[in-house]
């Protein structure tokens, strides 16, 4: 597929309108036309609907839309690759975080690793759990660190990370004074859970710890990161159960107390893409992060 084509359709998906695009393109109408048909010719279909004002994406359109974006991105990303090359440099590497990540450890290993290769360009992104496997698996992430007891199908790893979870009330909650709490004597409040979407280990490990405990939480608010679990505990919402690392986040309003009996735990994983060859700088993160693997 034409590159050129390509880049041209993307602006016009952005723009549903010819002259506009044609303007940021800094080319006239008639060729940006020409394109749009050769590409709609080579692929098949019908890409666009036009109408006296503007055009719209068809379904094809919507479809193309998606994959262009992730196309030139990684193309973008390959040039950037090779000019650092010939500049001497050591390469790239993008690595895909969730939020808590930061309580564990995340910037001493990123802190280790510019020290040892500070010709790499290390580029970092805030994911959830299931937007870093898609990542990874797309190969718009080298390393991820995600959220559950497994590595998921199509990758490998190690544990990062394993802790407890404990219960987060707020300060104003009876059970706030105490050194620990019983799981069970929070049957009747209303949970704030890490939301399904953006973490399906969290959220099901949650689930079944209260069901552990006997009992199914009444889950009145999903969120999609651990800071606003808390956030939302503080300001009085509900209770929430999260794990030992966020302690360190030490939002005002919210108290972290430790919970009676054993196995409530989570675990973070440091994933890639399984038989991937991985440079001499993947392989040094792996290593430093292997460094820095806790419980």
């Amino acid at each position: 597929m034409d590159l050129r084509l390509l880049r041209y359709f993307q602006v016009l998906a952005e723009e549903r309108h010819f002259r506009r695009a044609a303007i940021r393109l800094s080319i006239s109408q008639p060729p940006l036309s020409l394109a749009l048909r050769q590409l709609e010719e080579s692929l098949g279909t019908k890409l666009f609907q036009r109408n006296s004002r503007n055009v719209e994406l068809t379904a094809a359109g919507r479809a193309l839309q998606s994959e262009a974006t992730f196309l030139l991105r990684r193309v973008d990303e390959v040039r950037d690759f090779v000019r650092a090359v010939d500049d001497e440099k050591s390469g790239l590497l993008r690595v895909g975080f969730g939020g808590s990540t930061l309580y564990r450890g995340l910037p001493a290993i990123i802190r280790t690793f510019r020290k040892l290769h500070p010709r790499v360009e290390l580029r970092l992104q805030e994911l959830s759990t299931v937007e870093q496997v898609l990542a990874i698996k797309r190969d718009e992430i080298d390393f991820g660190f995600i959220n559950g007891l497994e590595t998921p199908d199509g990758l490998d790893g190690f544990r990062f990370c394993r802790e407890p979870f404990l219960a987060c009330l707020p300060s104003d909650h009876p059970a706030a004074i105490r050194r620990s709490v019983h799981l069970k004597t929070l049957a009747t409040e209303e949970f704030i859970l890490f939301g399904r979407s953006a973490s399906p280990a969290y959220f099901n490990s949650i689930l079944e710890i209260c069901q552990s405990a006997g009992f199914s939480p009444t889950v009145i608010h999903e969120v999609r990161h651990w800071v606003s679990v808390i956030s939302a505990v503080a300001h009085g919402l509900g209770v929430a159960l999260v794990p030992r690392a966020m302690i360190s986040a030490n939002i005002a309003g919210a108290v972290l107390l430790p919970l009676d009996g054993e196995g409530f735990l989570s675990e973070t994983r440091c994933v890639w893409k399984a038989d991937s060859e991985r440079y001499d700088a993947q392989k040094s993160f792996a290593a430093i992060v292997q460094e820095h693997v806790g419980g």
